[in-house]
């Protein structure tokens, strides 16, 4: 009967306690969103190689719960917490994690605050090596730094979870810190949950081997694109004429997945690309030029040049991918690097990184020069770089260069010796970090450049240069659609091509989902391919007598593409030689469902050393914050109720031995 008295005294204690909310809590949900709160952000998350993981996760198969702890109070504290810390102090916070081990051991997760306000204050922060991909450079000067701020962060591995706080998300976190603090208690206690399971860690696969077998990860890789200006006529009986090859690439990558934009590195240079060809596009005559003109977007650069290596893996097995196309007719590369940060004081200034002085890498730097002196107006200037760099910086050319030292490459740059780009493959390279002049400026002396070299001729009219001119809309409207939320891509320019799965474009390679192909379900593809294929489809074609023709019954001819088919479910029929083309490792191969490590080719040196990346899988993303009792009030709650109980006990005994000795008195 105590027992009974005590239950009923809790649960009207309970009710009292809530009867404040009673009215706004009408359901199981209603009560969850009352105790917990969701906090937005973007993960670290877990990548392996064949040599073990990098990245960030829960230490095993659970959610990790830790008391919020701001980092300058962390050292007052002995037990697991979740540090919450300023932008300003996160480099500072991993390299003591790295420095002291019994640190370390207090961190259960770490919440990071954005960079509120301008960029302008900070030193730079950039989470990759001094020597990108240094592994995969064609020259031996590994320990040279192109990226002398990198601190090498974002490939180490990490127990425990990482969050970068979106701006709302810190909103969220700092309210609930503030109203917890007001009805704060002794024994309550704020808490963040963090919901960063991976599969490889549940399983035991902590390498690209185990987990491909296991099933719990994923390659890397995705899709590049390529086209043709103008499209290729493959039924020609004319020889093929040499090629001219632009390249770029669409993918960055940073320590925190979603938050991959890679502003000037190298959307910067896809976008003056993406220029070029349509400044290029709108001339007459293109097919009366000595040379084939052709642009390819790589994806998967920044996790071993994915891209450019299965693209030249598919030109030697004259894949349908790249139908049209041969190894030996291509004579020169030029590469568009990072050019947003070209601007200063006024001028565009850029850099011509050339490997070799052989006579066509000469041509390529007469022809810039040549480009430069028609656009003196603009106030564009083109150096060599120096001679004392050990070779190029890190590009898609050096993977030309690994399979052909002989052919000539130029890779176009915003920097000499050392990356000016202080944000290098980190989530603060945005749209604030670049400069559209500088891109239009790169994408007016890229257009006029390979004009020149497609000419193979000394006597280009001015007039025809002057003809030449990069839409400056167009590049401002492509720098707010890629690298911006606000359009983002549900901007204009990419719903007259595709329909985005999301606003933010996060230019992350991604995994790839099936069975590589040459004819890809759009679904397993990235927005930002699908409509880099669509557009350069749309302004390479060569228009048809008739317009109207939709893709509804398939296009006619074998050389026409479908586009805009996903705004209004019939497309157009175009006739264009644009392809996507998979990018994945050259060491993996998909059999039966299954995808498997090929044991490394010694005539392939970046295949030698590729580190085969994957991602893991898992269930779901999250970070939510709630107040607890702690500890030691659960304790003192248990040993009073345990006191309680045996005193209960005790007094009944008591109670019947009083009221039997009083029975036979009577």
């Amino acid at each position: 009967m105590t027992l009974t008295f005590f239950f009923l005294f809790f649960v009207s204690h309970l009710l009292s306690s809530i009867s404040g909310q009673s009215t706004s809590m009408e359901s199981v949900p209603d009560l969850q969103n009352t105790m917990y709160t969701n906090v937005d952000g973007y993960p670290c998350v877990r990548l392996l190689s064949l040599s073990g993981a990098i990245g960030c996760s829960n230490p095993g198969r659970d959610k990790v719960v830790a008391p919020i702890v701001r980092f300058e109070n962390v050292d007052d504290v002995s037990e697991l917490s979740s540090v919450l810390v300023s932008f300003d102090e996160f480099p500072a916070l991993f390299t003591r994690l790295s420095a002291d081990p019994s640190f370390a051991s207090k961190v259960g997760g770490v919440l990071v605050e954005p960079v509120i306000g301008s960029q302008e204050k900070l030193n730079g922060f950039s989470p990759d090596k001094k020597f990108p991909q240094a592994e995969f450079a064609s020259y031996h000067n590994i320990s040279y730094e192109w990226n002398p701020i990198g601190s090498d962060i974002m490939w180490k591995s990490y127990n425990f979870p990482v969050f970068l706080l979106t701006e709302s998300g810190t909103k969220i976190l700092q309210e609930f810190v503030l109203k917890s603090k007001d009805k704060k208690k002794a024994y309550t206690s704020n808490v963040a949950e963090f919901d960063l399971v991976m599969q490889t860690m549940k399983s035991g696969t902590h390498d690209s081997e185990s987990c491909l077998k296991e099933g719990t990860c994923l390659p890397l890789g995705g899709y590049s694109v390529w086209s043709s200006l103008p499209p290729i006529n493959v039924s020609s009986l004319k020889p093929p004429k040499p090629i001219i090859l632009t390249v770029a690439s669409m993918d960055s990558a940073s320590f925190f997945r979603d938050k991959s934009l890679g502003a000037d590195s190298p959307i910067s240079g896809l976008i003056a690309l993406l220029a070029a060809a349509d400044a290029l596009s709108r001339l007459d005559g293109l097919g009366g030029l000595s040379k084939q003109l052709v642009f390819v977007v790589f994806t998967g650069e920044a996790w071993g040049y994915l891209g450019s290596r299965r693209f030249l893996v598919e030109l030697d097995e004259h894949s349908d991918a790249v139908h049209g196309l041969n190894h030996s007719l291509i004579e020169k590369v030029f590469e568009v690097g990072s050019v947003g940060k070209g601007l200063n004081k006024g001028a565009k200034n850029y850099f011509a990184h050339a490997e070799g002085d052989s006579s066509a890498t000469s041509q390529i730097m007469a022809a810039l020069k040549h480009a430069q002196e028609s656009l003196l107006p603009e106030d564009i200037n083109i150096a060599s770089a120096s001679v004392s760099n050990p070779g190029i910086p890190p590009s898609s050319l050096m993977t030309f260069l690994n399979k052909n030292p002989e052919i000539s490459g130029v890779v176009l740059e915003d920097f000499d010796s050392s990356f000016v780009n202080k944000f290098y493959r980190s989530h603060l390279d945005d749209l604030s970090n670049v400069n559209s002049s500088a891109v239009v400026a790169a994408a007016s002396l890229v257009a006029r450049t390979l004009y020149l070299l497609a000419s193979e001729t000394d006597d280009v009219q001015n007039s025809t240069l002057a003809a030449i001119n990069v839409n400056v809309s167009l590049v401002e409207h492509l720098m707010d659609c890629l690298l911006d939320c606000d359009p983002g891509l549900s901007c204009e320019l990419v719903e007259k091509y595709i329909s985005p799965a999301s606003t933010c474009a996060s230019n992350y390679v991604g995994v790839i989902l099936d069975e590589p192909s040459s004819s890809p379900y759009p679904g397993y593809i990235n927005d930002v391919p699908r409509f880099i294929w669509n557009f350069l489809a749309d302004i390479t074609s060569i228009p048809k007598e008739n317009n109207s023709s939709d893709c509804q019954r398939g296009c006619s001819g074998s050389d026409e593409v479908c586009i805009k088919a996903e705004t209004d479910g019939k497309g157009i029929c175009a006739l264009s030689t644009t392809r996507y083309v998979p990018a994945y490792s050259t060491r993996l191969k998909f059999e039966s469902g299954v995808w498997n490590i090929l044991p490394p080719n010694a005539s392939d040196n970046m295949g030698v050393v590729d580190p085969v990346w994957t991602e893991s899988n898992w269930n779901s993303l999250g970070i939510r914050v709630y107040t607890v009792q702690t500890a030691v009030y659960d304790w003192v709650v248990l040993s009073g109720a345990i006191a309680f109980t045996i005193l209960s006990y005790l007094a009944i005994a008591v109670t019947r031995i009083l009221v039997a000795k009083a029975t036979k008195r009577d």
